[in-house]
């Protein structure tokens, strides 16, 4: 669709001889077919496809600097790719290039279970991670939904429903393996739980969203499962009520791993999509870790502040497929919401704001949709601040696309104004570039720009992509 979007200059020739030299180097791991390259043109973004001149599949670091260091050579682009799932439009070539899949670097390199660690390379999938520590007692919480790649969780520093617990990829990276521009090969920290040695270049990659370097391993913090776990949902009269049991939830200091809320129109596309019969108003979903004891002390100090805010309708899942059934629906809530409107594309905001002011961002937010002609759900991982409207738009509509980009804007510009952010976990890629000026300033962008001009002079990774590197004085 035409969405609107920053230039970004003029498309960069892609030389038969590059293909050759990768053709000589992967064999069949290099396409130039149209399917191949539409699949990684394309993402959950409300942008059209922008697809790669070409696609190379990689099976270790030393390839991946030997591919960077032949782009290097013809001056072309190079986007890394996960798993596809990004909402920003990340992945997209912009001005053309090199599509990276990583997909195929999907191995567990080592399981330190002593010291709570693993070091995997970049395309394996949390699942496929968690699976392979099915018989450790440890997990690895980052759950942002979908089932992305752990290198592509490192490089929009995701987050997710048990972030209000465990934190973000920001806190539980401990080390990367990263591929430069010119093809060296650093890393970036060590096993050891911190460190004072220099500068912290590993929370540089983290979030940086492939335009500084390629990801090619990392090392991630692991937890102990949990001795006890629970899950509840509870309906509330009214949305204000849902996000005030939040609010004092978090501030009572209880240690909630998960609290999920979603609003009547979210819940109504769940039921619908995952043949459930929730009550169809504003809605949170519970989980507690910890001991026996621990957990039912939680669940009956949250369940007390529920009922104080009018919430009704307490359902338990104690057992392992309960839970799994309602975690299951919560995380297939933006597929859900697309059927709301068939044949539509969802503008999703992200923004995260103090808890402090989420009750009254919430509140705001709900009168600018009430005001739309639009389906606008709204979820959220309100534990830590963090909402989504999901704006469904007919793509073939400009005015549909304008009245959301409003939408978009309006909340954005709230959440700054309360001392939030414009993306608490999706990233900026495209969508949000001009907002992160909004955000920063430019002078703070200037100092990222040259952070970029350092590591990739010729800005062949990702370019277009967090800010315009031509604004640059």
């Amino acid at each position: 669709m035409n969405h609107p979007h920053p230039p970004f200059g003029a498309k960069r020739p892609f030389p038969d001889a590059l293909l050759t030299e990768l053709q000589s180097l992967l064999g069949e791991r290099v396409s130039t077919k149209d399917a191949v390259r539409e699949h990684h043109g394309r993402d959950e973004s409300p942008f059209d496809p922008m697809l790669p001149d070409a696609v190379a599949f990689a099976h270790s670091t030393d390839e991946v600097a030997q591919i960077v260091k032949l782009c290097g050579k013809y001056n072309v682009p190079i986007i890394p790719y996960g798993a596809g799932s990004s909402l920003e439009g990340h992945l997209l070539a912009v001005v053309g290039g090199l599509s990276l899949d990583l997909s195929e670097m999907n191995q567990v390199v080592s399981i330190n279970a002593e010291d709570l660690t693993a070091t995997v390379q970049p395309g394996l999938s949390r699942k496929a991670l968690n699976e392979a520590l099915r018989d450790t007692g440890l997990f690895f919480p980052i759950d942002p939904g979908a089932d992305a790649s752990i290198g592509g969780m490192c490089a929009t520093r995701a987050s997710g429903t048990n972030a209000v617990r465990y934190g973000t990829m920001r806190e539980n990276v401990l080390a990367l393996t990263v591929v430069l521009a010119d093809g060296r090969v650093i890393k970036t920290g060590t096993r050891a739980r911190k460190s004072s040695a220099g500068y912290d270049l590993t929370r540089v990659f983290v979030g940086s969203e492939g335009t500084l370097g390629i990801i090619t391993e990392a090392t991630v913090r692991l937890y102990p499962q949990p001795e006890a776990v629970s899950a509840a949902i509870c309906a509330f009269p009214s949305m204000g009520d849902a996000v005030n049991c939040v609010i004092q939830t978090i501030q009572l200091g209880v240690p909630i791993a998960r609290v999920e809320f979603v609003d009547a129109l979210a819940v109504r596309a769940i039921n619908r999509h995952s043949k459930l019969t929730l009550p169809e108003t504003p809605t949170l979903f519970f989980e507690f870790h910890g001991s026996e004891n621990g957990v039912a002390e939680q669940a009956e100090t949250v369940q007390s502040l529920a009922a104080d805010n009018g919430g009704h309708n307490f359902e338990w899942a104690t057992r392992t497929e309960d839970r799994n059934r309602m975690w299951s629906a919560r995380h297939s809530a933006y597929f859900a919401m697309l059927q709301l409107k068939p044949g539509c594309r969802a503008v999703t905001t992200d923004v995260c704001v103090p808890i402090s002011r989420l009750a009254e961002c919430v509140a705001e937010t709900e009168a600018d949709l009430q005001a739309s002609s639009l389906p606008c759900p709204i979820v959220g991982h309100v534990g830590d601040g963090n909402f989504h409207v999901a704006i469904l738009i007919d793509p073939d509509k400009p005015a549909e696309i304008e009245e959301a980009e409003r939408i978009n804007q309006r909340i954005v510009e709230r959440a700054i104004r309360m001392d939030g952010t414009c993306t608490g976990e999706h990233g900026i890629g495209l969508h949000k570039m001009t907002f992160l000026v909004t955000e920063h300033g430019e002078d703070a962008i200037d100092v990222m720009r040259s952070i970029k001009a350092a590591l990739d002079p010729h800005n062949l990774f990702n370019p277009g992509k967090i800010f315009d590197m031509r604004a640059a004085s």
